[in-house]
C-alpha cells in the first residue's frame, strides 16, 4: 500500500521549520511520499477556534517563545526567536512552493525548507519576490519561470483549494501531518507519525 503523508503548514511557522527536515528523514526511512500543502491559517483559525499570534494571551505568547527555545536547543537547530522579518505575509512564498512542486514534488519540499530557514535562521523577508527568486536559484530552479507561474490565477486557486481541504479534514494548527486520515498536529508529534508509518 502506498504510504503518503499530507503535509499542511503555514509557510511562516517556526514549528514547520523545526520539524521539516525530520519529517523528510522519517518519510524517506519508511519509503513514504510527502504531499506538500501550504495553507492559509488566516482562513482556518476563524473556523477552528485558533487565534493569530498577536491576538493570543500574553502567557501563551511567552510560553510559545519558551517552547521554541527548548526545541531549538534540543534539536540543535539554530533559530532566531524574534526574527527581523516576522510576522510576515507568507502567501507569496506559498504560491512559489506550489509552483515549484508542479514539475517535481521534491522541489516543493526543498523550497519549503528554504523558506523556513530564510525566516528563522537567515533574517530574510519571504514576502519579497527578490528573496524568493534567490531561494529558487539556490535550489537550481528557474526563478523567472517560477515567479510567473506563482503569480497565476491557477496557483492562487490551488492555494485556496488546499486551505478548504484542510478545513474539511479538521486541520487547525501548523504543521499538521495526515497519514491514513489520522492527524498529527505539531512537530512534537513526529515520533507518533514515525510509529504509524512503521506499522
Amino acid at each position: 500500500m502506498d504510504k503518503r503523508v499530507d503535509y499542511y503548514f503555514a509557510t511562516i511557522s517556526p514549528f514547520m521549520y523545526l520539524g521539516h527536515e525530520r519529517l523528510v528523514a522519517i518519510a524517506r526511512r519508511h519509503g513514504a511520499s510527502i504531499a506538500v500543502k501550504p495553507v492559509n491559517f488566516a482562513e482556518i483559525f476563524p473556523v477552528s477556534g485558533g487565534l493569530p499570534l498577536a491576538k493570543r494571551a500574553p502567557q501563551r505568547q511567552a510560553y510559545r517563545l519558551a517552547e521554541l527555545r527548548r526545541w531549538s536547543e534540543h534539536l540543535g537547530i539554530p533559530l532566531n526567536l524574534q526574527p527581523r522579518f516576522f510576522p510576515v505575509n507568507g502567501d507569496r512564498a506559498a504560491h512559489w512552493i506550489l509552483a515549484a512542486g508542479e514539475r517535481d514534488p521534491a522541489h516543493a519540499l526543498a523550497f519549503t525548507g528554504a523558506v523556513g530557514r530564510a525566516i528563522w535562521r537567515e533574517e530574510r523577508d519571504v514576502s519579497d519576490g527578490a528573496t524568493l527568486a534567490e531561494l529558487a536559484r539556490s535550489l537550481r530552479l528557474d526563478a523567472a519561470a517560477l515567479a510567473e507561474r506563482a503569480a497565476s490565477a491557477e496557483i492562487a486557486a490551488r492555494y485556496k483549494a488546499l486551505t478548504d481541504e484542510a478545513i474539511r479534514r479538521q486541520v487547525f494548527g501548523a504543521p499538521t501531518y495526515v497519514y491514513r486520515d489520522e492527524l498529527f498536529w505539531g512537530q512534537d508529534r513526529l515520533d507518533f507519525l514515525d510509529r504509524a508509518l512503521a506499522k
